[in-house]
C-alpha cells in the first residue's frame, strides 16, 4: 500500500479550486482561521469563543474546537476579508456546503440564506462590499436528529453504525470576481451513440449566452469548436461532434476525459466570461449476456461492478478530508487493489472527490442522503433483517410511513427537494453510474415515485430503487443486502446486485482503537481476516456470478469509529487484510465474470 499522507493542520487547508467541473482561472479561498461562537441567540455575539479552522466542523478535531452544536443553538462564524483582485464586474461568495441552515451577512447586510447541509450555494455580495476592509458573518443552526432534513449517519449519541454529528461549514468557502453577465451554470450532455456533446449555459443576465462558444480538447489537441445562438433568452446552446479518430470511451480501464472550455461574447470585452469543464463519453445499459442473463453493461459490454461501501468519515475531519492528497491516496489504493466501484453511502462528498473518481476511473453508486423523522430501528433495521426473506418486499405505502420516518408532509417535500439538488449537483460527473434513492427503508416512502423523479432529471444512469429491502420492483437493480443468510441468486427481470455484504470486523492494533467493536462477525488477527475474506469471496460470492450476480459492494472501505469492518484502517494508514490476497481475489472474480458472460471469448 502506498504511504498515506501525514495529517496536518495547515493555516490554509484544502487550497485547491473546489469545483473542477465549472472552473475559472482565478479564485480566492477563504479557508483558514475564523472566529467562532456558540450561543443561544441568532444575534451577533458580543464576543467570540475562540478560533476555528474552516472548513472543519466544530465537532472535528481538525477544527481546533471540539464542541458539539446542539439543536436550538447558534454557531456563529466571523472573519474579515479583502475583495478579490481586479476591478468591475460582480463578486461571488461560494460555499461548498454548510450543515444545515445558515444566514450570511457582509458588512451588516444580509446577502442570503440557505438550507440543506450537503449542497453548494452562491451569493452575489457586490453591493455589500467596501473597497478594502470587509466583515463576513455566518450564523448556522443544525437540528441533527430532531428535524427531517438529510443527515446520513450523524447522531448526537454515536455508537455502532451511527457516527458523531457534525455541523456548520464543512466544505471550502471562496470568492470569485466575474463579469456582470457571468455564466451561472453549465449543462453538459454527452451522447455516446451520436458521438456528440451538447453544452448549454445559463447566464446571470438575459441574452448573456446568445453567442456561446465551446472548444473540446483531447490530450491538449483541439478536436471540436463551434458557435451557436439561442433567441429564446439567456440560455445558449451548442452541439459539437467528436471525430471518430478522437472517440475515446470512458471506463475504469481507460478513464478518458475531454477538456471543455466555454465562453460568452455578448457586449463589450469586459463582459465576456470563460469557464473550464470536462466530460466523458460513456453509456450505461442493462442487457442480456450470451446466456440471456441480464447484466450491467458499460459502453455495450458486460461489466462486473466490484466495489466497497464508502461512508466518507475521517478521524480528525469527520466529513471533511485532511487534504486533497489524502483523497487521491485513498482512491488510488482502491483501484490498485482491483476494485472499480464505490457506493457512496448516506453522504455527498465535496466536488473534488468525484473529480478524482472521474480521473481515476472509479464508478460511483450515489445514495440520496437519508433523512426524515426518528427511525424505528427495531422495525426498519433489526426486525426486517431477521425476517428479510419475508419482509424485504413489504410495500412502502402510507401505513408504514410513520415507522420509516416519513409521516409528515414537510418531510416528504424536503426529500423531493434534496433528491433534485443531489442529481443536479452531481450529474456533471461521469463517474456517477447509479442513483440510490433509498437504503434499508431509512426515510423511505413511495420509492416508485422517487425513481420517476430521478428518471425525469437524469435518464442516462442506472437506478437502484431501494437498496436492501422494501423493494417495490422498480428501477434497474434487484438490490440485496446479505450478512447472515445463505446467498442464493437466480436471474431476475432486473440485474442482481449484492449491494451490501461481508462486514468482518477486526480492530487492527495501533490504529484508532474503538470504544466498542461493531461489525458482522469478528476476526482475531490479520491472518483470520484474510482467510475469512477469501473464503467469502471465492466460495460464497464467486459461484453466484454464473447465476446472475453482477455487482458487489463489500462492507466497507474503512473503519469508522466503533465500526471496524473496513478493509482500510480509519486513519487510511494500512490495508487490514493481506493486500496481495485482495488483489488476487478481485482478479479471480473478474476472470470468472468474463467466463460466464461471454463463454465463447477466450
Amino acid at each position: 500500500m502506498p504511504q498515506a499522507p501525514k495529517s496536518s493542520r495547515p493555516q490554509h487547508p484544502l487550497p485547491e479550486y473546489p469545483r473542477p467541473a465549472l472552473r475559472r482561472d482565478s479564485f480566492e479561498s477563504l479557508n483558514g482561521v475564523w472566529q467562532y461562537a456558540i450561543t443561544k441567540s441568532a444575534k451577533l455575539p458580543p464576543q467570540w469563543d475562540g478560533d476555528i479552522l474552516v472548513p472543519y466542523s466544530p465537532e472535528a478535531k481538525a477544527s481546533g474546537v471540539g464542541r458539539t452544536l446542539r439543536p436550538g443553538e447558534w454557531l456563529h462564524y466571523h472573519r474579515s476579508f479583502a475583495p478579490p483582485a481586479g476591478e468591475g464586474g460582480r463578486v461571488l461568495l461560494h460555499f461548498g456546503a454548510v450543515d444545515h441552515a445558515c444566514a450570511v451577512q457582509v458588512n451588516g447586510h444580509l446577502v442570503g440564506g440557505h438550507r440543506g447541509g450537503y449542497w453548494p450555494f452562491t451569493f452575489d455580495i457586490t453591493d455589500a462590499l467596501n473597497a478594502d476592509h470587509n466583515r463576513l458573518w455566518v450564523a448556522v443552526q443544525d437540528p441533527t436528529g430532531t428535524g427531517h432534513q438529510a443527515r446520513g449517519k450523524q447522531t448526537l449519541k454515536p455508537g455502532g453504525m451511527f457516527y458523531p454529528a457534525q455541523s456548520g461549514i464543512w466544505q471550502t468557502v471562496w470568492l470569485e470576481r466575474v463579469p456582470d453577465n457571468y455564466i451561472e451554470t453549465l449543462t453538459v450532455t454527452p451522447d455516446y451513440d451520436a458521438r456528440t456533446v451538447t453544452v448549454k449555459a445559463h447566464t446571470a443576465q438575459p441574452g448573456g449566452a446568445a453567442n456561446l462558444w465551446a472548444v473540446v480538447r483531447a490530450g491538449g489537441v483541439t478536436i471540436a469548436e463551434d458557435w451557436g445562438s439561442d433567441e429564446a433568452g439567456q440560455d445558449g446552446e451548442v452541439t459539437l461532434s467528436i471525430p471518430e479518430e478522437h472517440f475515446f470511451p470512458w471506463s475504469p480501464a481507460s478513464p478518458f476525459l475531454y477538456d471543455l472550455t466555454v465562453g460568452t461574447t455578448q457586449g463589450g470585452e469586459e463582459s465576456f466570461d470563460t469557464v473550464h469543464s470536462y466530460f466523458a463519453l460513456r453509456k450505461w445499459s442493462c442487457e442480456p449476456d450470451k446466456k440471456g442473463i441480464l447484466r450491467f453493461c458499460l459502453n455495450g459490454e458486460p461489466i462486473l461492478l466490484n466495489g466497497l461501501l464508502d461512508q466518507g468519515y475521517w478521524p480528525e475531519g469527520l466529513y471533511t478530508p485532511p487534504s486533497d492528497a489524502a483523497v487521491v491516496h485513498e482512491l488510488q489504493t482502491v483501484k490498485e487493489l482491483g476494485f472499480n466501484l464505490l457506493r457512496k453511502h448516506a453522504k455527498i462528498e465535496p466536488q473534488r472527490w468525484y473529480y478524482h473518481c472521474d480521473k481515476l476511473g472509479l464508478i460511483v453508486w450515489q445514495d440520496m442522503v437519508n433523512g426524515g423523522g426518528p427511525y424505528k430501528l427495531w422495525f426498519v433495521t433489526y426486525l426486517t433483517n431477521v425476517f428479510q426473506p419475508l419482509l424485504r418486499r413489504l410495500p412502502d405505502a402510507r401505513p408504514l410511513w410513520g415507522l420509516l420516518g416519513r409521516e409528515t408532509e414537510a418531510g416528504r417535500e424536503e426529500y423531493a427537494r434534496e433528491l433534485e439538488a443531489t442529481v443536479k449537483t452531481l450529474q456533471c460527473h461521469p463517474c456517477v453510474g447509479c442513483w440510490v434513492p433509498f437504503n434499508e427503508g431509512w426515510g423511505q416512502f413511495d420509492a416508485a415515485g422517487a425513481v420517476e423523479a430521478v428518471r425525469r432529471l437524469d435518464d442516462t444512469r442506472l437506478v437502484d430503487e431501494a437498496s436492501g429491502w422494501y423493494d417495490q420492483g422498480g428501477g434497474d437493480v434487484e438490490s440485496l443486502h446479505n450478512y447472515f443468510y445463505p446467498l442464493r441468486v437466480r436471474p431476475r427481470s432486473r440485474v442482481v446486485a449484492l449491494s451490501e455484504y461481508g462486514g468482518i470486523a477486526w480492530p487492527m492494533p495501533g490504529h484508532e482503537p474503538p470504544h466498542k467493536t461493531y461489525g458482522y462477525g469478528t476476526a482475531k488477527d490479520r491472518q483470520e481476516l484474510t482467510a475469512r475474506y477469501k473464503k467469502l469471496q471465492l466460495k460464497t460470492v464467486l459461484p453466484q456470478l454464473e447465476k446472475g450476480l453482477s455487482a458487489l459492494v463489500y462492507t466497507q472501505l474503512t473503519d469508522v469509529e466503533d465500526e471496524v469492518n473496513g478493509l482500510f484502517t480509519y486513519d487510511r494508514a494500512a490495508v487490514k487484510p493481506d493486500a496481495n490476497a485482495v488483489r488476487s481475489v478481485n482478479a479471480a472474480l473478474a476472470a470468472e465474470f468474463a467466463r460466464v458472460t461471454n463463454p465463447a471469448k477466450k
